[in-house]
């Protein structure tokens, strides 16, 4: 959220800023089809065959808006930033999709992983100040929970998974609202939550609280089993992460060679899922150890290179192969469920090193310089948050890079925001307005 003195006249970000704020995230919290039948929807073709014309145009018009935008605001140059890492990892992304099995493919997603990070790096210049910003936050996510929840009440078919649905019939009973899947609505619902409490926090009680409770109350219908126990983990890490400087670096880094040890570690260990059981936690992890078996091996065939760009998953060789029992199970998922095992089976052992300064060192680094600044604190924690959720929540979903996801863009953006509490000043007063001041940010 970033504005000068003359932006109003000068740019014209004022006025076309939040209405596009809002565009962009109900984009993500709404989508352009919502409620979709599952009972219908052909679930085992590759993901390469598949292509919906209208989110595409949808998207490039908000990417064009979204660009043209900024490029004609005199705070341009604070988007998009850290630009260098960036720039390494996806320049890295487009070289092992060149040489994959399927380089057009492969190079498109590279493409429009670019654009969903660029617009990312553009979405928190929008908004005047944190007023602005926080309506427009409390407005949207009243909107999406008033959706999902009339969905549920008045065409629950469409809303609650049932019975009748081709791909997984055993989710019948569970709260969807609006989304996909329930555990896209349970994704979901996370976020919504930390929105709700950083509105309660910042002195805005009644809606903030509402939102948080309709959120955990719609979450625990999802049966999302990781974000609902992502929530109160979360919270809890994100506290002592605030409190205990010293200990963030360890804390996050041996948290998440601990946690992908443990996951991955029961795909190949029978003493690890002997113990893993003992603990009282189930050993596959619904099911996800056959996805990672299959994507540990990958890892080992390629390791310096990998497929190709979010390949792998889903293409006519995975989806068709002929073995059999849960091997075939494995083969046929849209992902490996878990960010990154598939950052290293796509992009090679390179790939993922560049990920995890990107979305990880960075940011833990701006944590620090953001709380030297007298910016709020509120945001930042709200930041804070989503980013620890990403971190964490790729060691069991493959959420990065996911251009349609809501996740995924919020994390991003959160890095984003993490990056600008570091370096830029907040606005509160958008009504005063003066003259050559240095840019700053709600």
């Amino acid at each position: 959220m970033m504005q000068t003195g003359d932006m109003r006249e000068g740019s014209g970000i004022g006025v076309l800023g939040p209405p596009l704020f809002v565009a962009t995230l109900l984009f993500y919290l709404i989508t352009l089809t919502p409620f979709i039948d599952l009972s219908v929807a052909n679930a085992v073709d590759p993901a390469t065959d598949r292509s919906n014309t209208l989110n595409q145009i949808v998207f490039l018009a908000l990417t064009a808006s979204l660009w043209l935008i900024v490029f004609s605001s005199p705070v341009r140059y604070l988007a998009v930033r850290p630009r260098g890492p960036l720039i390494a990892t996806l320049l890295w992304f487009a070289i092992v999709s060149a040489i994959s099995a399927h380089p057009d493919l492969a190079l498109k997603r590279v493409v429009l992983a670019t654009l969903t990070i660029v617009n990312a790096g553009i979405f928190l210049l929008l908004p005047r100040s944190e007023r602005q910003f926080a309506g427009i936050l409390s407005m949207c996510c009243i909107g999406t929970l008033a959706l999902a929840y009339l969905g549920v009440a008045l065409v629950p078919l469409l809303a609650i998974h049932q019975a009748s649905e081709i791909r997984e019939p055993m989710n019948a009973g569970l709260w969807r609202g609006h989304f996909a899947h329930k555990n896209v609505a349970a994704a979901a619902m996370v976020v919504i939550s930390f929105a709700g409490l950083y509105l309660y926090g910042t002195g805005r009680r009644i809606a903030g609280g509402v939102i948080t409770l309709l959120a955990v109350v719609f979450l625990t219908q999802t049966g999302g089993k990781s974000a609902s126990a992502a929530l109160p983990g979360i919270l809890a890490v994100a506290w002592i992460f605030e409190r205990w400087r010293a200990i963030r670096i360890p804390m996050v880094f041996l948290g998440l060679a601990a946690f992908n040890t443990i996951t991955i570690g029961c795909s190949i260990s029978p003493a690890m899922r002997a113990l893993v059981a003992r603990l009282g936690v189930d050993p596959t992890f619904t099911n996800r150890i056959d996805v990672w078996r299959t994507g540990a091996s990958a890892v080992a065939d390629k390791p310096l290179t990998g497929y190709g760009f979010q390949l792998f998953w889903q293409t006519d060789e995975m989806v068709y192969n002929t073995g059999g029992g849960a091997a075939n199970w494995a083969h046929a998922a849209f992902n490996g469920h878990n960010a990154y095992l598939d950052a290293a089976i796509t992009t090679g052992i390179p790939g993922l090193i560049l990920t995890l300064v990107l979305l990880v060192w960075l940011p833990l680094r701006d944590v620090a310089r953001a709380e030297a600044r007298d910016n709020d604190p509120a945001l930042t924690r709200l930041f804070i948050r989503i980013w620890l959720y990403g971190v964490f929540a790729g060691c069991v979903e493959s959420l990065y890079f996911q251009s349609g996801s809501l996740v995924w863009f919020v994390f991003i953006v959160s890095i984003f925001g993490l990056r600008l509490q570091a370096s830029a000043r907040e606005i509160w007063q958008p009504e005063v307005e003066v003259r050559d001041a240095e840019p700053v940010h709600a």
